[in-house]
């Protein structure tokens, strides 16, 4: 029996130096995570907010850029149109001046100066250089449109530079 009594003496003791460890171990150890984590945790969480602010402002420039691209395209698109309604308004008017100037050739080949070619050549005539001179400022005006762009890129450029 005094084997068993010593053993549990000894039981008892090793289990009173595991609690005691226990104890120990319990109010040594953080119960969070520890503040090198935190910080970390921290600056992340900084960081995403950053990245997602830029790609909020990335993406609302690239919609206004968008939107400026479609309004370009489009007043293209009207100037081109514009331009091909001059250049038909200059043909016909040259096709007009065409046919005026065969019958006036004819008239006199046979002799017979009529006034009413000589008018009709010459209304003829004046629609011409009226279409040709619409469709060189609609031909100017797509040009310039098409300039202004590189004019304003260069004037930034310019101030960029100067600052």
């Amino acid at each position: 029996m005094s084997d068993i009594e010593e053993l549990q003496r000894r039981i008892t003791a090793a289990l009173d130096q595991v609690a005691y460890g226990l104890d120990k171990l319990s109010t040594a150890a953080p119960s969070g995570p520890d503040e090198a984590t935190l910080a970390a945790l921290e600056e992340e969480r900084t960081a995403n907010a950053q990245l997602q602010e830029r790609v909020r402002t990335l993406r609302k420039k690239s919609e206004k850029n968008a939107l400026n691209l479609t309004t370009q395209l489009e007043e293209g698109a009207a100037r081109a149109a514009q331009l091909d309604i001059e250049l038909q308004r200059l043909r016909r008017a040259n096709e007009q001046l065409t046919e005026a100037c065969h019958a006036l050739r004819e008239a006199n080949s046979e002799g017979v100066g009529d006034p009413h070619l000589i008018n009709k050549a010459m209304l003829a005539e004046l629609e011409a250089l009226r279409a040709a001179r619409a469709a060189d400022v609609a031909e100017a005006s797509a040009i310039l449109a098409n300039l202004q762009p590189l004019v304003d890129a260069a004037g930034v450029t310019a101030q960029q530079e100067d600052a």
